[in-house]
């Protein structure tokens, strides 16, 4: 019901009730009730009349307010952090880009002498990663309930495809009751570092991301057809975006695996409820 139509039932439904009690009164109730009386009970039954109707019309606005007032402040949320989210990209993820160059040229002048390198690479490349992922949060609303799951599945996809020629397939069967809030967020980080792989070193044409639920938990698999990997190559040479999905399933108690298969590099993310 729009503002418009309440306003006028508003107006409408006391001069009504006035209007029909002095009809009924003056034609079948008069024998009955003296003037006194019927005057003395109409603005009774104006009053009931009233709180039976009216302040259901009123909670109906209220309502609509509050929802009103919740997106006007989820929008102004929203805008802030995508502020946030510009300075970081034009601040820390620019100057931590420019310092892994710096360090790509160091590594190929052969100058690294007794310099940790790959410890430093591979902590310049966490970084890089977490403040990218972290501009990536900060396009959605800090509440992982104010947006449907699916609907920041179908953004990252979509994320994606802007970049890539990527084909996605997507089959998710986990219900969002299923998932708590860091799980989701955790979850989707995970699938974003996978799809960022396929898209850096991959060469792949199509992805298909797979979720359903087991009898103990739950099971999220990403497939591509790229041209894979070395099995045998250590983490952390590298291959950072790996280690990283690894040391946050870990974190979660999930089960953590990449393989090959038929062809296909497979992604497997299980959580396995203990009892």
């Amino acid at each position: 019901m729009s503002y418009k139509q309440m306003k006028w039932l508003i107006l409408i439904i006391p001069t009504l009730t006035i209007g029909i009690w002095e009809y009924v009164r003056h034609e079948f109730l008069l024998p009955y009730i003296s003037m006194d009386l019927g005057n003395l009970l109409a603005p009774v039954i104006v009053f009931l009349v009233s709180i039976l109707f009216l302040t259901q019309l009123f909670s109906l606005i209220e309502r609509n307010q509050e929802e009103l007032n919740r997106s006007r402040a989820l929008q102004a949320a929203m805008h802030e952090r995508e502020k946030i989210g510009r300075e970081l990209h034009d601040g820390i993820a620019q100057s931590l880009f420019l310092l892994n160059a710096q360090i790509d040229r160091i590594e190929k002048s052969g100058r690294t002498g007794d310099i940790p390198y790959q410890e430093i690479k591979e902590s310049v490349h966490r970084t890089n990663t977490y403040v990218r992922e972290a501009i990536a949060n900060l396009r959605y609303p800090a509440d992982p309930q104010a947006i449907p799951w699916m609907h920041s599945m179908s953004s990252l996809i979509e994320e994606i495809k802007q970049e890539t020629d990527l084909h996605f397939d997507i089959k998710w069967g986990i219900p969002d009751d299923m998932l708590s809030a860091k799980e989701k967020v955790e979850l989707l980080a995970s699938i974003r570092e996978s799809l960022l792989n396929i898209h850096k070193h991959a060469e792949a044409k199509h992805v298909r991301i797979t979720a359903n639920t087991t009898d103990s938990g739950w099971h999220c698999t990403v497939t591509d057809d790229g041209k894979g990997f070395d099995l045998d190559k250590p983490l952390g040479s590298n291959r950072y975006g790996i280690k990283i999905m690894k040391d946050r399933a870990e974190a979660m108690g999930w089960k953590f695996k990449m393989e090959r298969q038929h062809n296909q590099t497979i992604i497997n993310i299980r959580k396995e409820s203990t009892a």
